[in-house]
């Protein structure tokens, strides 16, 4: 406990662009091995990059939305490594001239804000990825180069984070910005979002900063907290021991929860970086910067804000509606239809959700409309079915896509409110339970409920519950 943990993290997301950075090649996910290449990003002697417009104007719009210093003079330059799934042995990026600089995050932590801030964005190419063999003994790996020049966007944030919890804000707040301006898919399994740990220790009131270690293979959020406790208990081992911390690059074991040495840390000069000579500068004006400003929707931290003041939302309720856009997006269009936003709420986070889990769908691609849902509480409101057969209408709605009305006609779930039928139904039902009667004239009251559900079991959840329990009291009242 003498030492606080110093956290930055560099993250990597694959822009949403159906082409390359530099070629004409699809970006598409899980294509068959080699099948997504060409001389350009296979990196042969004589071919010329040129850049994807869209793929910058994304890298563009994610700086903006981070608050960061738009350079508007930026050009590429040439990262100098060796590595078998880098074709060309060198990486086209941004060292010079980042598209942003000094940016900053606002994160929520338990109702707090803290304020992260970004050292820079900046646009790069992929490299391709290598396959292992998993059989026992091979000596060999593959290597796929079809996200070779996949574009990529680094964030790198200054060393401000000291929890795992502000970690974890920091990368769902990171993610849901991400998505928001539609920049990035964001798909963890995928790989198209990544994160790199960098931790160091120091002594509780010192400034200066410890030698960090930087993690990689980290392939989920859960990874990232999880390498972060690890390696903050082996550092301080070391140190309590008087010995130093190396700097270094260290992988993360998954299966054994530890990590392990990779290589020395490398500094700036050690890629030998140099302007890339087949790339023009590019000049941002003012105009281009403005409509890119335009574009960005009200993100997700606001937005949340916004509905606990102007929907009177709780802020767990408001939190989960902003969590993914398509769902806050599906929200207002309920509330602006229907002036009922508590319950638009419920049906979304509690209900919609739970069939999105249960049946694994694609949140993106539900499909229920906000019409339909508005149309489904209007008819709860008007009692022509109840809550509990609303719910078996909404699941399916939620499968079909089908309008409520609909199905209520061909399954025939209109809600029974005729006085006489229902006290019919009454009358059998307290001739069978004379017992529960007794009980409930004792000062039982749980005995009136399940009278109720008597009730309701025998007309199939179609009777007005209102009605019933009125009608019951009025029957078996002392």
């Amino acid at each position: 406990m003498e030492y606080e943990v110093v956290i930055g993290l560099e993250t990597h997301a694959e822009l949403a662009t159906i082409t390359k950075l530099f070629c004409g090649c699809s970006t598409q996910f899980g294509a068959e091995p080699n099948t997504q290449v060409c001389p350009v990003c296979l990196g042969m002697p004589g071919v010329l990059p040129v850049m994807n417009k869209k793929a910058f104007e994304y890298a563009l719009k994610a700086a903006v939305a981070l608050n960061c210093e738009i350079n508007r003079f930026t050009n590429f330059d040439r990262k100098s490594y060796y590595y078998p799934d880098l074709p060309k042995n060198y990486q086209i990026s941004q060292n010079y001239y980042n598209l942003g600089i000094n940016g900053c995050m606002n994160i929520d932590l338990n109702g707090n804000r803290k304020t992260i801030r970004i050292h820079n964005v900046h646009l790069e190419e992929e490299a391709g990825k290598l396959i292992h063999p998993e059989e026992t003994g091979a000596d060999y790996s593959l290597v796929d180069f079809n996200r070779a020049g996949v574009p990529l966007l680094e964030i790198v944030s200054y060393p401000d984070m000291r929890t795992v919890d502000e970690v974890d804000s920091y990368m769902q707040t990171l993610r849901k910005i991400l998505l928001y301006t539609e920049v990035s898919d964001c798909k963890m399994q995928e790989g198209s979002l990544r994160f790199e740990a960098s931790i160091s220790l120091r002594k509780k009131g010192i400034d200066k900063l410890g030698n960090r270690v930087e993690i990689k293979n980290l392939n989920s959020m859960k990874s990232v907290i999880k390498a972060i406790e690890y390696e903050a208990i082996r550092q301080s081992a070391l140190l309590d021991k008087g010995e130093t911390i190396d700097r270094e690059t260290r992988l993360w074991d998954e299966v054994n929860g530890k990590s392990a040495r990779m290589r020395s840390k490398e500094e700036s000069q050690d890629y030998r970086y140099f302007p890339e000579p087949d790339l023009l500068p590019v000049l941002i004006d003012e105009k281009w910067l403005s409509a890119i400003k335009n574009s960005i929707p009200e993100l997700p931290l606001a937005r949340k804000q916004r509905f606990v003041e102007a929907f009177k939302l709780s802020d767990y309720d408001a939190s989960i509606l902003t969590e993914e856009k398509v769902l806050a997006d599906s929200f207002e269009e309920c509330v602006k239809i229907m002036d009922r936003p508590k319950a638009f709420s419920n049906w979304i986070t509690n209900d919609l959700l739970r069939e999105v889990k249960d049946r694994k769908l694609d949140i993106n691609s539900l499909q229920i409309k906000p019409k339909q849902l508005a149309l489904l509480v209007e008819i709860v409101e008007k009692g022509t079915i109840s809550s509990t057969i609303a719910k078996e209408v909404f699941s399916e709605m939620v499968q079909t896509g089908k309008d409520p009305q609909k199905i209520i006609e061909e399954k025939g779930l209109t809600q029974i409110s005729d006085e006489g039928l229902i006290e019919a139904v009454i009358d059998k039902i307290i001739a069978s339970n004379p017992s529960v009667i007794e009980d409930y004239k004792k000062g039982k009251k749980n005995a009136l409920a399940f009278l109720v559900g008597q009730v309701m079991k025998e007309t199939k959840g179609k009777a007005n519950p209102k009605m019933v329990n009125e009608l019951l009291k009025g029957k078996v009242g002392i």
